[in-house]
């Protein structure tokens, strides 16, 4: 059986993972930008120690990510939701799986207006027998209820909509994630800048991916560019 979420954290598997955190002042930004993952992309004990070492008033969550391990997006998210700072979480891509449930901890959720925002049912990874099996489906069942009340106490959308848009795969536009009460305002951005963000991955283990296309190059910005280097060179 093809295991989804091998498949996602091998496809997006990077040498450095983008995890950045930045200070000044009151406040501080967190830098979200990969697979949510203990071993192969951004863990919660990496999320949790810089928190720990944060005495701000404001902290902005940057998230560009394809989700991960419900697990981990689920221990990310309480570390934020405990921290005393007001949390701004800024979708400046994609949002997809445990990546949008790591956005409910916020207190203030903004999206590109380009972006996308996908929920779907957990995904995670068991060995054994048949009684293994069945209990970490059950535990699955339990992480999926809980992950969609929580979605239900944020939006105001009825619980059983919650989970019939998981159990779908449902992906959202800024506009339809505002609309259903997910996010709440949209952000304006250059042109092709959310898209940019979105095609650095690859979501194939998604059954109903939207096809992100890089933007087209701006090619009257790199001649003004050129142009400006030439004259310095000719200084």
């Amino acid at each position: 059986m093809r295991n989804k979420l091998m498949n996602l954290i091998k496809d997006n598997l990077q040498e450095k993972r983008d995890f950045r955190v930045r200070s000044e002042g009151e406040e501080a930004t967190l830098y979200l930008y990969d697979v949510i993952d203990d071993l192969w992309g951004i863990s919660a004990e990496m999320v949790a120690r810089e928190l720990a070492d944060l005495d701000v008033s404001t902290i902005h969550l940057r998230v560009n990510s394809p989700g991960g391990d419900v697990f981990a997006g689920r221990a990310i998210q309480t570390v934020l939701a405990q921290h005393p700072a007001r949390v701004i979480a800024h979708i400046d891509g994609l949002s997809a799986s445990a990546a949008t449930f790591v956005t409910t901890a916020a207190d203030e959720i903004r999206m590109t207006d380009g972006g996308f925002y996908m929920i779907h049912k957990g995904w995670t990874l068991q060995i054994g027998n048949e009684d293994d099996m069945l209990s970490v489906a059950k535990l699955l069942r339990q992480v999926d209820e809980s992950i969609a009340r929580t979605y239900a106490t944020r939006s105001g959308q009825a619980e059983n909509d919650i989970i019939a848009w998981m159990a779908d795969e449902t992906w959202m536009s800024a506009e339809e994630a505002k609309e259903r009460g997910f996010v709440d305002a949209i952000d304006v951005v250059t042109k092709g800048s959310a898209a940019q963000n979105m095609s650095r991955f690859n979501l194939n283990a998604y059954s109903k991916a939207p096809k992100i296309e890089p933007p087209e190059p701006d090619h009257q910005a790199y001649r003004a560019h050129l142009e400006r280097r030439l004259q310095l060179v000719g200084a």
